[in-house]
């Protein structure tokens, strides 16, 4: 099984079959944004299926990128949805179990790198921390190598 991007749909078809009303000439068009609800603000190339909304900065390149962040999918879920995810007659690569889906993964590192951050910007200018604090970060530290050897293998 493998992705081909000739498969995709053609973009004007897909975001008007998923709601959006295109308005304007030319290979951009404008329309309500679905992911703040503002009325005009989002701009879909008619050519490429990129996609931005100029007011809350939602953005992709192509209408692969808006089925995942439309319904939640992962890649291969949302190409399948999309019907471009072809059987090429190989043998599934056996997947390696993770304990979060690669989503879930980036957020958990982005909220524990963070919350170590910020401790460490506290340590700089002079600021103890607490016994409570302390135990927070190294839990932090932990899930970080636990999420990092998760995906490294």
């Amino acid at each position: 099984m493998s992705f081909d991007r000739e498969r995709l749909p053609e973009p004007q078809t897909y975001f008007e079959n998923a709601g959006l009303t295109l308005q304007g000439v030319g290979k951009w068009r404008s329309t309500a944004c679905t992911f703040h609800g503002g009325t005009r603000s989002m701009r879909v190339n008619l050519e490429s299926g990129a996609w931005v909304c100029m007011s809350c900065g939602q953005k992709g390149g192509d209408v692969l990128d808006y089925e995942m962040a439309t319904t939640g999918a992962e890649f291969a879920e949302a190409a399948k949805a999309l019907g471009a995810w072809v059987n090429d007659g190989r043998e599934p690569a056996p997947a390696k179990p993770a304990p979060l889906s690669p989503r879930a993964a980036i957020e958990a590192l982005g909220f524990e790198s963070e919350l170590v951050a910020i401790a460490a910007g506290n340590i700089a200018h002079g600021v103890e921390l607490t016994p409570a604090d302390s135990a927070r970060i190294l839990k932090a530290a932990s899930r970080i190598i636990k999420i990092s050897e998760a995906f490294t293998k």
